[in-house]
């Protein structure tokens, strides 16, 4: 093979084919929660407290719907298969806290102003 040529030093084999490596779990960047939620929020609870003057039953309404969002946003958290599936990025856990705690807030504002009768049942105009 090689006649009148001296043998190089290295083998004249094909070296190894090796594999890329992928990169560390350490090295990728955490991934990104949604902190959305948390204004919205506090301006569905104000706007709760608000119409509360009007009628208790829009702050026991809100209250509902604010639970409903918190619970659907608990379980996008806890399913492995939710992601992409109607969000683009999962809720922080302090977002979904605040959802369930602005439900809680409006829920007990309805019922202190039902017992106190601090607002109307029925609207008055």
């Amino acid at each position: 093979m090689y006649a009148g040529r001296r043998r190089p030093a290295v083998g004249d084999a094909y070296p190894y084919r090796t594999r890329p490596s992928r990169p560390s779990r350490a090295a990728e960047a955490p991934a990104a929660r949604s902190h959305a939620a948390i204004p919205v929020v506090v301006f569905v609870v104000a706007l709760g407290v608000y119409l509360g003057t009007w009628t208790v039953v829009f702050p026991a309404l809100l209250g509902l719907v604010l639970l409903w969002v918190g619970g659907s946003f608990l379980s996008t958290r806890l399913n492995p298969l939710s992601p992409h599936f109607y969000l683009t990025r999962k809720p922080s856990w302090s977002a979904v806290g605040t959802v369930f705690l602005g439900a809680l807030l409006l829920l007990a504002g309805a019922y202190a102003m039902w017992v106190h009768h601090w607002g109307p049942l029925v609207p008055t105009l």
